[in-house]
């Protein structure tokens, strides 16, 4: 059940704010933001024996609950919105995967008019620009070094919505092309790569600042190479994505890196393709054929792991009551630090008062019971 109240009181909830979690608190909304003060006339939701936390912010996502968002179609898109917001993510960038350049320039108008809509915050673009060894789930054959020219081909049909591109740094044109991301204000993320240590590093010395799907896609880490992990891991100006579904990453893995980069600088993320949500069965991802068994989806050729079938409610989840990660800190890197790193933590990411009134209601087993988005109930907790 949606609805919307021009001034609504949650009360009696454990509300983490960035300060800390506050026991028995409250969180006021007045139309569509958060408020400082309670008015007249607000009328009261008792959250007692819940948590009340930011809406999430995911800046890795390829499709849910059924549909992409690289089909092209804003219908898809709008689909795949509905169905992660329905699981807490109020705001979500579209990644796309590799495809023709002209596609990819056509898919990015279209996207880019949902951004400017609300719908979306942004555009990812991860591929083509990637290393054939380390392709994943991208097609082979569509692949290309990352030509500054072309890179700039894509920002310019984005019309200022691109957020990330996912570059293998190591390939020519890679640390150009860097440059080029930095100073046009859009994320250069390391990802899919085959890079030495140092290659990775000189990256991060030109403006990379994230690792996409930290561990995944990359060469793992060696005792007297290092590789890609160690470098991106090590330096305080990179923030790396993790894929916490239990498929992508061992516990260890998961936590290792969580410890050493610390909360404010892990971006919880989905990878999510278009099962998320909507259960097992034969999928596609861009040009490629899925098959989702068991809730993991795998190249019907090769085998290759093709994105999750997460969602973030399920990674938070996963990420207090398995991997024994403090509530703050969770709340840190799956709302606070992704939003910092879109340039969004004055609207979204934490429930100060001001910003939008994105938030998710957990029970006490961190369950998902309710979600606002823009001072709307998605999933009223009151109804389930």
């Amino acid at each position: 059940m949606a609805g919307r109240a021009d001034s609504t009181v949650l009360a009696g909830a454990r509300v983490v704010l960035p300060t800390g979690t506050v026991e028995n608190g409250r969180v006021i909304i007045e139309g569509t933001r958060i408020a400082g003060g309670t008015p007249e006339g607000a009328w009261t939701v008792d959250l007692s024996g819940h948590w009340v936390v930011p809406g999430f912010v995911d800046i890795h996502n390829h499709g849910g609950g059924g549909a992409s968002f690289a089909t092209g179609s804003a219908e898809d898109v709008l689909a795949v919105a509905r169905a992660h917001r329905a699981h807490g993510t109020t705001t979500v960038v579209a990644s796309t995967v590799t495809g023709e350049m002209d596609f990819l320039a056509r898919q990015a108008g279209m996207l880019s008019e949902l951004v400017e809509q609300g719908e979306l915050a942004g555009i990812h673009f991860e591929g083509p620009f990637i290393s054939p060894c380390r392709k994943g789930a991208h097609s082979e054959g569509l692949l290309r070094d990352p030509d500054p020219a072309e890179v700039r081909k894509l920002l310019d049909a984005a019309r200022g919505s691109a957020k990330m591109v996912t570059l293998a740094t190591e390939l020519p044109g890679g640390i150009e092309s860097v440059r080029l991301l930095a100073e046009h204000g859009v994320i250069a993320a390391v990802g899919h790569t085959d890079a030495s240590y140092e290659q990775t590093a000189e990256a991060i010395d030109a403006g990379a600042t994230v690792a996409t799907h930290l561990y995944n896609a990359m060469p793992a880490i060696g005792h007297r190479t290092p590789g890609p992990v160690s470098a991106l891991l090590e330096d305080e100006r990179v923030t790396v994505e993790l894929i916490n579904d239990g498929t992508h990453l061992h516990p260890a893995a998961f936590e290792l890196a969580y410890h050493h980069a610390g909360a404010d600088r892990v971006a919880l993320i989905t990878d999510a393709m278009d099962a998320a949500g909507a259960g097992d069965g034969h999928y596609e991802l861009g040009p490629l054929a899925v098959e989702v068994r068991d809730g993991v989806a795998r190249l019907v050729e090769g085998g290759s792991i093709a994105g999750s079938t997460l969602t973030l409610d399920t990674a938070f989840r996963r990420a207090v009551t398995i991997d024994r990660i403090p509530v703050e800190d969770v709340v840190q890197s799956i709302s606070a630090t992704p939003a910092r790193l879109l340039g969004m933590y004055d609207r979204v990411g934490s429930l100060d008062p001001g910003k939008v009134a994105d938030l998710v209601v957990l029970d006490a087993g961190f369950t998902l019971r309710g979600v606002m988005r823009r001072g709307e109930w998605i999933v009223d907790p009151r109804t389930g």
